[in-house]
């Protein structure tokens, strides 16, 4: 398929419906409004051409640039594509969801998410945490730096409460994702957890609610799935 016969699919598939949902959560136009489930019909096509799915990314459409997540092989994008997609991320979604969720499968996942954590950029610093929790739901123990991870669990503890909006979000996600994969930090995140408590964010006119860590971690230790990674982060 083409660039304009993507793009025409994917108006074919919005709906007002589903596009006034994602203007609650936040979206910034263009956008035509396409269920996850039926953008993926289109995966197949796209995953032929790197090239193409670059292109969708670069659209600026968030349809698109999701349909370009969803395609991309994150094995061989590059780190500078990385960076382009990071700084085109214009609202919380694609920062936490396309950007993140490739980068942790990328060579760059960990060189990343510690240099985009620290940016003065609230969508950059939300890839960054988002990156790092989701880089540590699919990578081995032993492949992790469990010092400086603890030092982000630390760090979530002492500033979560003051940092910016969807960055608080993110970061009790960091927490939640520590303590159900990271075996032998499970009990320091479920302390920071503890401590954490009720994360307040302004999710906007939606239902979303921001889950208790401590709780959410409780839950996965009792169904017995605490250390179970995940094959893949990108859906």
């Amino acid at each position: 398929m083409t660039y304009e016969e993507v793009m025409q699919a994917l108006a074919g598939m919005g709906s007002e419906q589903t596009k006034m949902t994602y203007l609650r959560h936040g979206a910034k136009e263009p956008f035509f409004g396409v269920k996850i489930g039926d953008m993926k019909k289109l995966v197949k096509y796209v995953k032929k051409d790197q090239a193409l799915a670059l292109q969708l990314y670069d659209s600026g459409n968030y349809d698109a640039m999701y349909l370009a997540g969803l395609s991309i092989n994150p094995k061989t994008i590059t780190k500078k594509q990385l960076q382009q997609w990071v700084a085109g991320a214009n609202w919380h979604a694609p920062a936490e969801y396309t950007v993140a969720r490739v980068a942790a499968e990328s060579p760059y996942a960990r060189e990343l998410a510690v240099e985009w954590i620290d940016s003065p950029e609230e969508l950059v610093a939300v890839s960054g945490w988002s990156t790092y929790a989701n880089y540590v739901s699919i990578a081995p123990d032993d492949a992790l730096d469990i010092e400086e991870i603890r030092g982000y669990l630390t760090r979530a503890r002492d500033t979560i409460h003051d940092e910016r909006n969807w960055v608080r979000y993110v970061m009790n996600t960091f927490v939640i994702s520590t303590g159900a994969y990271v075996e032998p930090l499970t009990e320091e995140a479920k302390a920071v957890a503890e401590a954490i408590g009720k994360v307040d964010v302004d999710v906007g006119n939606t239902a979303c609610i921001v889950p208790l860590a401590a709780e959410y971690i409780g839950k996965i230790e009792t169904m017995g799935r605490i250390g179970s990674k995940k094959k893949t982060c990108i859906c």
